[in-house]
């Protein structure tokens, strides 16, 4: 992932819990770095060692952590120069929902080793939601995406509620279904999918 990346997850441990926490993170996850550079493309398990290392400092789960993440990028990517190009991609969330993948293909441009996740919107009939898709080839991630709706929601001034739809595993990566209508849940197979994520990716000792 993109050093942008921990740099909002840095920005958001220390805004949220204080420097000493992120100090504290940084050291268990096994990391030297002082600070991550934007534009340069880190490792995946980096990430994955930082959100290990978060729930056993913040004591909190993974999927917590991840869903506040999700809303905490939404808002910093905009504060950090990126939130007109977001304003390109829409002017509502149904609309910036059906562009997300124009707005990768977009970020792609400055980012050339971005490895984005797809996203696919349905309109449910009866015009009482979106059930979004979301497909990556990176596992464990799927919380962070009910935080994204979130910070969007704020982003847009619109109240949304959502729910967990099905999680299913193709060749292509892992897919998990958002319906964007009901009260939020949370299901085990997601917390199975990030605690198996987690497992893969170790923290260096």
């Amino acid at each position: 992932m993109y050093g942008l990346v921990n740099q909002a997850l840095e920005d958001f441990v220390r805004r949220g819990f204080g420097d000493a926490a992120w100090k504290q993170i940084r050291d268990n996850a096994g990391l030297n770095l002082e600070m991550f550079v934007s534009m340069d493309s880190y490792p995946d398990e980096v990430t994955y060692q930082l959100v290990g290392a978060a729930t056993e400092v913040l004591n909190l789960d993974a999927a917590r952590i991840l869903e506040a993440f999700g809303e905490h990028w939404v808002l910093y990517t905009a504060q950090e120069g990126y939130g007109q190009m977001l304003s390109m991609f829409g002017s509502n969330l149904e609309e910036f929902l059906l562009n997300l993948d124009n707005l990768h293909s977009h970020v792609g441009l400055t980012f050339p080793a971005l490895r984005p996740p797809s996203f696919q919107v349905e309109r449910i009939a009866g015009g009482h939601g979106l059930l979004l898709h979301y497909r990556s080839e990176r596992a464990g991630l799927a919380p962070m995406v009910i935080g994204l709706l979130k910070g969007l929601g704020r982003r847009f001034a619109q109240e949304i509620d959502i729910s967990s739809g099905t999680v299913s595993y193709d060749e292509t990566g892992y897919i998990q279904s958002r319906n964007v209508t009901d009260p939020p849940r949370y299901e085990d197979v997601a917390d199975d999918l990030i605690r198996n994520a987690f497992k893969k990716f170790p923290q260096q000792k």
